[in-house]
């Protein structure tokens, strides 16, 4: 019994020893054996879990919590809640953690990793707050970095505004988490400077390990580049994004998020270009483990990207199926409708796609405002202009907006349903009238109706706001004429009497500079200002008027051989076929048959040949090649003899010559 006790006492020797080493896998050998002495030992059980979690065995370390739960009890909380937390069992971990009888510290620092993860980054701001205020150790620089993450990750996801905690940016993490929060805001030139200072302090603080290459500061510093690349592509600068972008794949980080990011944002610069190279970036955002990596609206952006894609490349049935799954994953957000909506359009089938929109605006109000203004875009491409605006009409949180009363009015003045567009004047002049009475905005549409009114002959009904312009600026000279002519189709008395208040012809009288505004951008018919004398301007004698040279014409020319004395040939503008004397042209004499006898001879030379037209000697063949006939061969192929053809049906016919093809060799 006693040599078992000395030998137990070793082991425990040879486990401090190699915890001390972090020697982990032969400290668990000598655990096994003093597990095998006692199996319920506590402080044994312990050790083995732990070096079990130093080694990265999570599931052999929580399972033998849970096979030893009655003997370990609360003393693992921690070390069980851990384990689930690295396995991805995020919600299991949560509720270990909130079941713990004792909240230690170290169960706070867990509690906020896990509460970061579950995305409630306001009840993980005040876990991390509370930490910093009451603890003071090594960890307080970690602890502030992550409470920097949290606000960053409400600014870019919550856009709630960023808060000045006070947190230094003595570090590299902690600029770069600032510079997150900045881009949330929107601040992206003060988020970039900020991102350069992180990239400085993280060279700085790298170089002075001797121990890290070049590399590694690289691959460190990639997720910084990353993110520098993000505020270019925001700001327009697509080509340096891209370029960067790539530099940051080609260091293949281990993180799989960044990668996941980095491809994803490439794919939506390619948009519908360049879709070879997206399909090669999309396979990284399917790495193993990116889902625990990346927040729930990464994910989801990667999801629609995905789809996109899918339809870009024209695989209808993988865009189909897609957006399908992401609309069950998330019933109330709009863009998997408008996805499909867009792959029927590519298919031609308008009206399935506004069908789907309906349905899906009905069943949504409170997305409804952008899945209706797709539909007017629809109904406008097929041409139904009425449809469109009754859509538009439709959208509440839009229907009073100068852009919208703008576009309806643009859109039934080309039906030519011009009350239809004065309605649309009406209710938006009324929604003013009781929201912001007075306002620029109502004057201004005031105003825009009155003068459409008066452009489309609808001067009675423009009476109404052109008294409401004139009172509320009675010095507004040109709105009181536009009111005068107005009244002057209803009321003459009513326009006399306004017309008093216009001002006189004294003080409408301007100094106008002719000269300047004839010379100004824009004038069309300007005069032309006569030639200025060279020498001394001599002053003129009362009564001198002055004396404009007159430009002598010149006398036309005559055709030549015309008799100036001859009457000219009434019928000379007349085409000389339509003229009262024109007798056609005369007939010559026939011209000598060309080509006519034996090919490659003249007809004087047949005649000669004619043996009975001669009664003594026989002619003299020509010479072959030598022959004056109409058709020979192309030159540069040598001499050809005339070649004759068969008779055909008791009579010898000629075939005719052929034209010469060009470049061509030999023959006819």
């Amino acid at each position: 019994m006693a040599s078992g006790g000395v030998a137990v006492a070793s082991l425990w020797t040879e486990v401090n020893r190699c915890g001390q080493s972090g020697d982990y896998t032969r400290a668990l050998k000598a655990l096994s054996k003093i597990l095998h002495e006692n199996r319920d030992d506590v402080t044994a059980l312990h050790c083995k879990i732990v070096c079990l979690v130093q080694n990265g065995s999570f599931k052999e370390a929580l399972n033998v919590m849970n096979i030893h739960t009655k003997v370990l009890g609360s003393e693992v909380v921690f070390e069980k809640a851990y384990c689930e937390y690295r396995l991805n069992r995020v919600e299991s971990a949560l509720k270990t953690i909130e079941s713990a009888p004792d909240q230690t510290d170290k169960l706070k620092e867990l509690y906020g990793q896990v509460l970061y993860r579950l995305e409630r980054y306001d009840e993980c701001k005040t876990v991390y707050t509370d930490l910093i205020r009451n603890s003071q150790d090594e960890y307080e620089e970690e602890r502030k970095t992550n409470l920097a993450a949290v606000v960053a990750a409400m600014s870019q996801w919550e856009k709630v505004p960023m808060e000045d905690l006070g947190l230094s940016e003595s570090t590299y993490e902690l600029c770069y988490n600032t510079a997150c929060a900045l881009i949330g805001q929107g601040q992206l030139a003060e988020a970039f400077n900020t991102l350069r200072q992180a990239e400085e302090l993280c060279r700085v603080s790298l170089a002075e390990d001797s121990d890290v290459t070049e590399e590694d500061i690289e691959s460190e510093l990639a997720v910084i580049h990353s993110q520098m690349a993000y505020i270019m592509q925001l700001q327009g600068r697509t080509d340096e994004a891209l370029q960067l972008y790539n530099q940051v794949i080609k260091l293949k980080p281990s993180d799989v998020g960044l990668l996941a990011v980095t491809a994803n944002n490439i794919i939506t610069i390619n948009k519908d270009q360049n879709v070879f190279d997206s399909k090669k970036k999309v396979k990284l955002t399917n790495a193993e483990g990116v889902e625990y990596k990346l927040a729930k609206k990464q994910l989801q952006a990667i999801e629609f990207n995905k789809a996109l894609l899918a339809m870009y490349t024209n695989q209808a049935d993988q865009c189909r199926k897609l957006s399908s799954s992401l609309q069950s994953q998330n019933p109330g957000h709009p863009r998997p409708v408008l996805i499909q909506a867009a792959q029927l359009c590519r298919e031609k089938q308008h009206s399935k796609a506004v069908e789907l929109l309906q349905q899906f605006s009905e069943q949504n109000p409170e997305s409804a405002s952008g899945i209706k203004l797709t539909m007017a875009q629809l109904y406008l491409v097929q041409g139904h202009v009425t449809k469109a605006c009754d859509v538009l009409r439709s959208i509440e949180e839009f229907k009073h907006k100068a852009g919208m009363v703008s576009a309806l009015v643009t859109m039934y003045s080309h039906e030519e349903d011009i009350d239809g567009a004065i309605d649309v004047f009406k209710q938006a002049i009324e929604y003013y009238q009781a929201e912001q009475p007075g306002s620029a905005a109502h004057l201004a549409l005031v105003r825009e109706a009155a003068n459409f009114k008066l452009k489309h002959g609808r001067k009675k009904e423009a009476i109404s706001d052109l008294e409401q312009l004139w009172k509320q600026n009675t010095n507004d000279v040109h709105t009181l004429a536009q009111l005068i002519s107005a009244y002057s189709l209803v009321d003459t008395d009513k326009a006399k009497s306004l017309s008093k208040h216009l001002p006189s012809a004294d003080t409408m009288s301007f100094n106008v500079d002719v000269d300047e505004l004839e010379n100004s951008h824009g004038a069309t018919y300007v005069r032309k200002k006569a030639g200025k004398v060279v020498g001394e301007n001599l002053p003129k004698e009362i009564g001198q008027g002055e004396v404009k040279k007159k430009k002598k014409k010149k006398k036309g020319k005559l055709p030549k051989n015309c008799d100036p004395k001859a009457t000219p040939d009434p019928e000379r503008w007349l085409p000389m076929r339509e003229r009262s004397y024109y007798r056609g042209k005369k007939k010559g004499k026939k011209k000598e048959a060309i080509g006519k006898g034996t090919q490659g001879a003249t007809a004087a030379a047949s005649a000669e040949l004619d043996a009975s037209k001669t009664a003594t000697s026989p002619p003299t063949s020509p010479r072959p090649g030598l022959a004056t006939g109409s058709s020979t061969a192309p030159s540069g192929s040598g001499v050809v003899p005339p070649r004759q053809q068969k008779p055909s049906s008791g009579a010898t016919r000629k075939k005719a010559p052929q034209k010469k093809k060009k470049g061509g060799k030999g023959g006819w």
